[in-house]
């Protein structure tokens, strides 16, 4: 994680440095262009908010094998759970494609229906896999 923490960071200073160069150079032909140089500004915090996350997930776990120089057999074995199938993307992009053209139209009811649509479905992607556990009773002990 070490690796992808200096990697985010290297992107992040590097696009604080371009929006810079870019504000200096449109405010010295004209006047400073602000879309473009809030775009550089945000994608370098953006790329900073990710390398400041894997610098602290990378202190509380211990190094994975490419982090030291490992064999690539010490990662072998399973790595995860991974979804077999699932409709809930679809449906995410479904919602998320009726609230654009909600947008497009300017219809408010139509973005409200789509913005539904995609948080409700987000929310069935996320519990997908979740299995209520029955609460224990009084005992302390589970039914």
């Amino acid at each position: 994680m070490r690796v992808e923490k200096w990697l985010f960071m290297l992107i992040a200073v590097f696009m604080y440095l371009v929006a810079a160069i870019y504000a200096y150079s449109t405010w010295a032909s004209t006047h400073v262009e602000w879309s473009g140089t809030v775009t550089l500004a945000l994608a370098g915090t953006l790329s900073l908010i990710c390398g400041t996350y894997f610098g602290m997930v990378s202190r509380r776990i211990r190094p994975r094998p490419e982090d030291r120089d490992g064999d690539v057999a010490e990662r072998a074995g399973r790595l995860g759970f991974f979804a077999p199938r699932s409709y809930w993307p679809f449906a995410i992009g479904l919602g998320t494609a009726i609230a654009a053209t909600g947008i497009a139209l300017r219809q408010a009811w139509l973005l409200a229906v789509g913005l539904l649509l995609a948080i409700a479905t987000a929310g069935g992607l996320a519990f997908e896999f979740y299995h209520r556990t029955d609460p224990p009773s009084e005992d302390g002990r589970q039914q």
